[in-house]
């Protein structure tokens, strides 16, 4: 193909009029421009050319338009066209001036906080104006922070909330706003965000178990939390005595829970915990947890002299829980049945730590002895803080001394010697004979008598009164 150098020759003006260029008289961004070479003589052009800024955009072997599909400011400038005809005349047409105008500014990006705290919310803003002339373009706009793309991608709202900002969102962000046709896409300037981060401070460890108090077999619950703190916390569990760590957990909060699912005897000791958050490791104070062990079913023994039990004999009843946490209470229970004597029938006890109460098995005494009018006298007295090989043993002792008295004898007590009675019980319900309800601290001692009829003389009772230990209290004597 040949090339054509052109030359442009200086007509009059009643000649170089004959070649007209047609523009649009208004541009924005993204607009289609066409280009029109018209001649009154298309037939003889040859070649048809159109320039911008005296350069030779394009060339064409025939009559054509020159199109810009999307025009950007670039665009603007002073445009022309040229024809060659068949007799060798060159001709140019008249220039027109291009301006591309703004469809909208570049965005700019804000942020409610550039040096946000860790934890803390952010809210960014993509703000840009369209031209007064255009205000019906709609826009969309992204977000960006280190070449990956925010939220749901585009969006037609130029704010974007982010909820929490952590460390590791620390980099450089910036925005972009397009038309909705895509023809034009504006990006605005790269800004950093440093988040901040607090460290850790007023670690404390606390235990969470049923009721209040950890026991074995229930779950246990050790909350490790912190006053303050950003960012991703470490925290972890351990017991003082082996130093080895029981479990860790990494979470964005300010506590974390570990949990036992069942407590043996052998977990009681010290804990404590730590938390991290990359600044440094805070321990908590040693924290002492005792478990708790419910008391174990007790064993109702009873022992007598002889192999029968006779009135006026010594009749003891112990009680005895192999396991359990004290203090432990003991109860003595014997139902209300008379078979001959008082204090025939079925015997219990019940031992109670607080953690549930268990009771015995029934023992059966059987009480021989002479028919006819008779005093029984009962003391009790109960022994605390025996302990065995597998754990706290806790043993009540109920003594029972049954004296048989002539008929007829007076028995008379001084009523400031009294400190306390327990009335006989009337109900079918199983009742305490005895209950050791008083301080550890203290040897407490009950007692309780019965009478069936009033006795004659008291002299004998007052000279054993005298000669037993003055621990032991009596109770008042009731006539039934």
């Amino acid at each position: 193909e040949k090339v054509w150098s052109l030359a442009f020759i200086h007509f009059p003006p009643s000649l170089a009029d004959l070649l007209t260029l047609v523009a649009p008289s208004s541009v924005f961004e993204g607009d289609s421009i066409v280009l029109k070479c018209q001649g009154e003589q298309n037939w003889k052009i040859q070649k048809m050319a159109y320039h911008k800024d005296n350069k030779e955009l394009s060339v064409f072997k025939k009559v054509s338009d020159f199109l810009i599909q999307s025009a950007v400011l670039s665009d603007s400038g002073n445009y022309f066209c040229s024809i060659k005809e068949i007799f060798f005349w060159n001709k140019r047409s008249n220039i027109v001036k291009i301006k591309v105008q703004e469809l909208f500014q570049h965005p700019v990006l804000t942020a409610s906080s550039f040096q946000p705290i860790e934890g803390g919310p952010v809210s960014l803003k993509c703000e840009t104006q369209l031209s007064p002339q255009r205000l019906d373009v709609q826009l969309q706009f992204c977000f960006f922070r280190e070449n990956q793309v925010l939220g749901s991608s585009w969006s037609s709202s130029p704010e974007l909330q982010i909820p929490a900002m952590w460390s590791e969102d620390t980099g450089s962000y910036w925005c972009e706003a397009e038309t909705v046709t895509h023809r034009i896409r504006k990006q605005s300037l790269q800004f950093q965000i440093h988040v901040q981060r607090i460290p850790i401070s007023n670690v404390s460890l606390e235990t969470r178990a049923p009721g209040g108090q950890v026991t074995e077999g229930q779950k246990l619950i050790l909350l490790c939390s912190v006053t303050a703190g950003t960012g991703n916390v470490t925290f972890s569990w351990y017991r003082e005595a082996t130093g080895t760590s029981l479990g860790m957990k990494t979470q964005h909060s300010l506590s974390a829970e570990l949990e036992i699912p069942a407590v043996k005897e052998s977990d009681a000791g010290k804990y404590y915990c730590r938390a991290d958050n990359g600044h440094e490791s805070i321990q908590s104070k040693v924290v002492n947890i005792p478990v708790r062990i419910p008391v174990s079913r007790p064993v109702l023994t009873l022992r007598s002299p002889g192999a029968q039990t006779a009135v006026g004999d010594l009749l003891e009843l112990h009680c005895e829980a192999l396991r359990g946490s004290p203090p432990i209470l003991y109860r003595f229970y014997h139902e209300d049945v008379t078979l001959g004597n008082k204090h025939s029938g079925n015997y219990s006890c019940e031992a109670d730590n607080g953690l549930g109460a268990q009771h015995s098995e029934a023992v059966p005494v059987s009480i021989s002895g002479p028919d006819g009018h008779r005093r029984d006298l009962m003391t009790a007295r109960v022994l605390w803080g025996l302990f065995g090989v597998l754990g706290f043993t806790g043993v009540a002792l109920l003594l029972y001394s049954l004296f048989h008295k002539i008929s007829g004898s007076d028995c008379t007590l001084n009523p400031q010697e009294f400190t306390y009675s327990i009335p006989i019980p009337k109900t079918e319900e199983l009742q305490p004979v005895y209950v050791n309800v008083g301080s550890v601290d203290v040897d407490v001692v009950y007692s309780q008598v019965w009478s069936i009829q009033q006795p004659e003389s008291s002299a004998n009772i007052r000279t054993l009164l005298e000669d037993k230990d003055s621990q032991v209290i009596y109770s008042s004597v009731k006539k039934s």
